[in-house]
């Protein structure tokens, strides 16, 4: 084609455009013919306003379309009376249920405190009343509870709490007065890095106040980092089996969360869809190693190599079982590499007061270079009461549980975790093998770690959740599928415990096997009942009816007034 032929037909383009442009000003014209200016004004405005309004609930980048028509289906039912009027009364019923005096026995006799006492308490008083309270806890000491207490040994207890008095009225937002705190939490940081196989020079890390906030802070150094590299609206990538922290972390900082299925057989994420979600949106990509519901490892390897190639960074949700996994080399349960081994793991987050047994509130999130962690801070410059910088979510800390995790890492060293992760995945290998011996339940998937999922396709799950309350067991509940899970823990190691788990299972299932369509009762059925409400707000309303309870003093006994 000459440059004739080009200009010939660019001439023609630009007179079909100027005639169609010249009929579409005529159509207005005349559709305007007869209106007054002030109606052209408001049908302008109001065209404008509805377009706008499609256009944000078409394209609102924090949830799907699909999830937004949801919501809004369910909202314009429930404002129907009738609709209204039902769901009133049937949420009425639940909540009954879902209150203090039902949820949490006290002892007979045990009142609430509504008001200071009018005399301080002497240190016997105090202490008398504190027996009381603990007495009220679950007998976790025999093994019974899933997770929750993960060591627990009376030597170890003596010797964090030493070190709790020690650092009682420390705060790490002041290193300058507590320098050795500092130091301390400097070296927790390094050695768990060094535990995941970080480089000593470029890898780096803080220590948080646990799971959630070290997920959160990775959340937030990645949407930042999208920020900085022009994504206005970033995305992160999840499988729908990562802890729900993330979907906490999406809601607070306004991130839209894909959640990939898992693989059936498996239950491991399924990497090809999550390849296909990737986009130039993406600011994360999530592994779990293990994933909390089930004990499975998703495949990081894979996960590692997408963001490396798609140039995402991808962080590893070690939360739950990171103090085992580190060590299962060593102790004989060789894993394939899930750390910054891996060139394309950025970041992982790793709770030392889970397996790495140090008392509750301490949690790290690791880097593989410290140009990630700088994201993760605050960092206001012109506050009148002076510069103002923190590296994680709160302002100030305890440095009690601080130093009481250097503590506990001092005390058992490498050797000593090894030892104990042998010991726990020993115990999980052998409940799973026993458990899969027992007709109408089944296992989910390969357990690496410390987690056993079970389900049933013979009778409902919940069932046996109930049945194992009653011979004294405390398990965790699980949805989509409905299923029940043991995180094993150093208590489940101690002579005879896993035998009695198994031996307990197992004459509970022979049990419901005589009726096994029986309806379950009390909180299982409900929890039950909840994965089939179709509307997930309602479940949110009976989920913060329980945490209302949690604060309810208005329940069983006289309230106590004034220390008397």
């Amino acid at each position: 084609m000459t440059s004739d032929d080009i200009a010939k037909k660019l001439g023609e383009l630009f007179d079909f455009v100027t005639t169609n442009a010249r009929l579409l000003s005529q159509k207005i014209d005349e559709s305007c013919n007869g209106l007054r200016p002030w109606e052209i004004i408001f049908y302008t405005v109001t065209t404008t306003m509805v377009i706008l309004a499609t256009k944000s609930f078409l394209f609102k980048r924090d949830q799907s379309l699909y999830q937004r028509s949801k919501k809004t289906f369910f909202r314009y039912v429930k404002r129907m009376p009738v609709i209204r009027g039902i769901i009133k009364k049937e949420l009425g019923k639940v909540k009954e249920f879902l209150s203090a005096d039902k949820l949490f026995k006290m002892k007979p006799g045990m009142t609430y405190r509504m008001q200071l006492p009018r005399q301080g308490f002497t240190r016997s008083q105090i202490l008398k009343e504190v027996d009381d309270y603990v007495s009220m806890d679950h007998p976790w000491q025999n093994g019974s509870v899933s997770g929750a207490v993960y060591y627990g040994d009376p030597e170890l207890t003596e010797t964090v709490s030493h070190v709790f008095k020690k650092f009682t009225w420390s705060n790490p937002l002041h290193p300058d007065l507590f320098p050795g705190l500092r130091k301390m939490e400097a070296e927790v940081a390094r050695m768990t890095c060094d535990l995941f196989h970080g480089d000593p020079i470029e890898s780096s890390g803080s220590v948080t106040s646990g799971g959630t906030e070290s997920i959160l802070l990775a959340i937030k150094a990645y949407r930042d980092w999208a920020y900085d590299n022009g994504v206005e609206y970033p995305e992160m990538i999840c499988p729908v089996s990562a802890h729900a922290a993330f979907e906490k972390g999406a809601h607070y900082f306004r991130i839209k969360l894909i959640q990939i299925p898992l693989d059936p057989k498996t239950y491991k994420v399924d990497v090809k869809k999550m390849k296909r979600a990737i986009n130039k949106n993406t600011c994360m990509l999530v592994g779990s190693a293990p994933q909390f519901p089930h004990g499975i490892i998703d495949p990081i390897e894979e996960i590692s190599a997408l963001g490396l190639k798609y140039g995402v960074p991808v962080h590893v949700d070690a939360c739950l079982g990171g103090f085992l996994i580190a060590f299962m080399d060593d102790a004989g349960f060789p894993l394939r590499p899930f750390d910054f081994r891996l060139p394309g793991v950025t970041s992982i987050s790793a709770d030392t007061h889970k397996y790495g047994f140090a008392p509750k509130g301490t949690s790290c999130v690791l880097y593989s270079s410290a140009k990630w962690r700088k994201y993760q801070y605050f960092v206001t410059p012109d506050w009148q009461g002076g510069m103002y910088a923190t590296p994680t979510l709160g302002g100030s800390r305890t440095g009690t549980v601080i130093a009481a995790c250097w503590a506990s890492m001092m005390k058992f060293g490498r050797q000593g975790y090894v030892d104990c992760t042998r010991k726990i995945v020993k115990a999980q290998t052998y409940i799973t093998q026993e458990l899969r011996k027992i007709e109408n339940i089944y296992v989910f998937g390969e357990p690496q770690v410390s987690v056993v999922a079970i389900g049933s396709l013979d009778f409902d799950i919940f069932l046996l959740s109930s049945a194992l309350v009653k011979a004294g067991w405390n398990l965790n509940a699980l949805q989509f599928p409905s299923a029940i899970h043991l995180c094993c823990t150093m208590l489940h190691t101690e002579p005879g415990v896993a035998d009695r788990f198994v031996s307990d299972t197992r004459k509970c299932v022979e049990e419901i096997m005589m009726q096994p369509k029986k309806k379950n009762t009390g909180s299982a059925a409900m929890y039950g009942m909840a994965q089939t409400i179709p509307d997930r707000s309602l479940v949110s309303e009976l989920t913060t009816a329980y945490l209302d309870a949690i604060y309810d003093t208005s329940g069983s006994g006289q309230a106590k007034q004034n220390g008397h």
